[in-house]
């Protein structure tokens, strides 16, 4: 039986990289814009409609993600052919990664999916995941799906990461306990 790794809450978070559509490289969980923390969200790829869906609506909290200091960052599996084609239907202005390989999925361990055909994809994907990073670099909030109907709330996680950013809340990175 094949065993699968996964990033715990207040790891460091791993050095990957990807590459944005201007074919410059981008750091997955190195904040940009003067933000102190980055959100990033890895989704299956253009085939997938509920990541467009998700992609889209991501866009309109945007200033919310902004307001608790927090950076966004997509990216999937997809080639740069595949990503120019998704954003025909995809309206966003934060940065949209690709290129993520299996070998960076299973670093972050997330579920990692065989197309059902050539008509789904080309290539093997991960299932959603989100990774919000610190400004130490550490893993502050993870949430991984085996399926793209399991998603954070959007309105929910923003409001939290607000309540968790408010330096009088005191908050900490939960769920540390080691066993």
């Amino acid at each position: 039986m094949a065993t699968s790794t996964k990033l715990r809450a207040g790891d460091a978070f791993p050095s990957l990289e990807a590459v944005k559509l201007d074919g410059s490289s981008v750091t997955l969980g190195k904040p940009q814009g003067g933000a102190t923390w980055q959100a990033v969200f890895v989704y299956r790829g253009k085939h997938c409609p509920l990541c467009t869906k998700y992609l889209n609506e991501l866009e309109t909290f945007k200033q919310a993600f902004q307001d608790a200091d927090v950076d966004i960052l997509a990216v999937s599996a997809d080639s740069k052919e595949q990503l120019e084609q998704h954003l025909e239907k995809v309206q966003v202005s934060f940065p949209i990664a690709y290129g993520l390989t299996e070998e960076q999925m299973k670093t972050l361990g997330l579920y990692i999916s065989i197309p059902r055909s050539e008509q789904e994809t080309d290539h093997n994907f991960a299932e959603p995941g989100l990774f919000v990073v610190n400004e130490e670099g550490n893993l502050h909030v993870v949430d991984i799906s085996n399926n793209p109907f399991v998603r954070p709330e959007l309105g929910a996680l923003t409001r939290g990461l607000a309540w968790i950013r408010d330096p009088d809340n005191h908050y900490p990175i939960r769920g540390t306990l080691k066993y």
